[in-house]
């Protein structure tokens, strides 16, 4: 097989949750379960941090691993979905799966697979716990895929679980109601692990709370213990003043990953960090500041509130949902622009309403659909924004509507592209 045979035969064999949607999520454990029992449980053969929550959980499983590898650990990285190459999913010290490991792979399980039928998402779990497993990783931050409980990762017993923001997204398959949506987070809540939570929520604190008592693990809320005051901060960066019990911890504290939303991330990785050093890790403050700063390039990781030109500035994000593009719109408005042009397109499996209702009608709109079956149609998505009076046009293609936001766009306004992960997926300058 070829990497891209291999490709096509994981895509046309396996129900994609990136393409298909919903039908392609398995509410239960059996399937990924079965598959690691036959690749000899690589699961348990490495130590691992777990991460999970509605926004944030990339963010902060980056900035973990970013800190650990400048620490000296050996660190792998399991992450979803890949923006560019399939690839980017799983990562050790910052570099991706070798082509030819994923090919040996499938090649050596394509019998396991059309036994168990997994889906894609199973696949790619079991392939990164059997790498990471193989390479003698020394820790390995995994992020969740979708909801905890029943995702495919959650079949680690991690050194420490991390839960970050809870809010609506997925409603459909977590439920409705933050405290539906934070019983499924909490899913990832072991017996004796200790788990963080990086801000409190009214509605999930007790949710958390409850299964932490039933599981007899150590539970954290890092803004109990964390302070983060913001001291400046632009396009590229932000510096934070960081107080542990209201003493100053970290002063000028400086992070690549920029966006309001990283404040509420900060304290729960700061607060997993505390706990492994007191089980035993070592992380000089050389290093976690320079892990902080510089998380992008250590990792690889793109898609966060990235530039990707100054004249006109052009900003991508793939934020998504309800809380996402409520601080999407914050930041943009924190730029003072004269005109936010929007590249905009999302999924058909949600309900869109109140996400459309969160973006300024003052804004000029270029309505995309991204190359997959899961995408809303752009004249559908064009309608519904036209109903609640958003102004702008439809184009069938993300390239398309890239295009004309440039050509019509001024040197001093704004052009942002979001609105879903696969409409930056297909930006060409990423």
């Amino acid at each position: 097989m070829t990497y891209q045979d291999c490709l096509d035969y994981l895509y046309q064999q396996l129900p994609m949750y990136q393409r298909i949607g919903n039908a392609a999520f398995k509410k239960s454990l059996d399937n990924i379960i079965a598959l690691c029992d036959a690749l000899g449980q690589p699961q348990l053969k490495f130590k691992s941090i777990h991460v999970a929550g509605t926004n944030g959980k990339g963010s902060s499983s980056h900035m973990l691993a970013a800190v650990l590898q400048k620490s000296g650990y050996k660190t792998g990285l399991y992450t979803s979905p890949h923006l560019k190459s399939f690839t980017e999913r799983v990562k050790i010290n910052g570099q991706e799966l070798p082509q030819d490991y994923l090919i040996r792979f499938v090649e050596q399980n394509k019998n396991l697979f059309e036994s168990i039928k997994p889906s894609f998402f199973e696949m790619t779990v079991a392939l990164a716990f059997k790498y990471f497993a193989d390479e003698q990783v020394d820790i390995a931050v995994i992020e969740v895929g979708l909801g905890g409980r029943l995702d495919s990762t959650n079949i680690v017993t991690p050194e420490l679980s991390l839960i970050t923001n809870i809010g609506y997204d997925h409603q459909a398959l977590l439920g409705d109601t933050i405290g539906a949506i934070a019983f499924e987070k909490a899913g990832i809540i072991k017996l004796g692990v200790p788990a963080v939570v990086s801000t409190k929520q009214e509605e999930a604190e007790e949710v958390f709370r409850l299964k932490a008592k039933q599981e007899s693990a150590p539970l954290y809320f890092a803004t109990d213990r964390f302070r983060i005051e913001l001291v400046e901060g632009d396009i590229e960066r932000q510096v934070f003043n960081v107080y542990s019990d209201e003493i100053l911890y970290l002063a000028g504290l400086e992070l690549d990953l920029t966006g309001t939303y990283q404040k509420y991330n900060l304290p729960g990785v700061l607060h997993v960090l505390a706990l492994l050093q007191e089980k035993g890790y070592t992380f000089p403050e050389e290093a976690l500041r320079a892990g902080l700063a510089h998380t992008k390039s250590i990792t690889g990781l793109k898609g966060r509130w990235q530039k990707l030109n100054n004249a006109p500035l052009t900003i991508c994000d793939t934020g998504h949902n309800e809380d996402g593009i409520k601080q999407i719109v914050e930041q943009l408005e924190m730029l003072k622009p004269k005109q936010v042009h929007m590249v905009f397109g999302t999924v058909n499996d949600k309900d869109i309403t109140k996400v459309l209702q969160l973006l300024p009608k003052k804004y000029r709109y270029y309505f995309c659909q991204a190359d997959i079956p899961r995408a809303l149609p752009v004249q559908e998505l064009y309608n519904q924004a036209k109903s609640i009076g958003l102004n702008g046009t439809a184009y069938t293609s993300v390239a398309a509507a890239i295009s004309a936001a440039k050509a019509n766009v001024a040197p001093d306004e704004v052009i942002f592209i979001g609105g879903s992960t696969f409409v930056v997926a297909e930006i060409e300058e990423l």
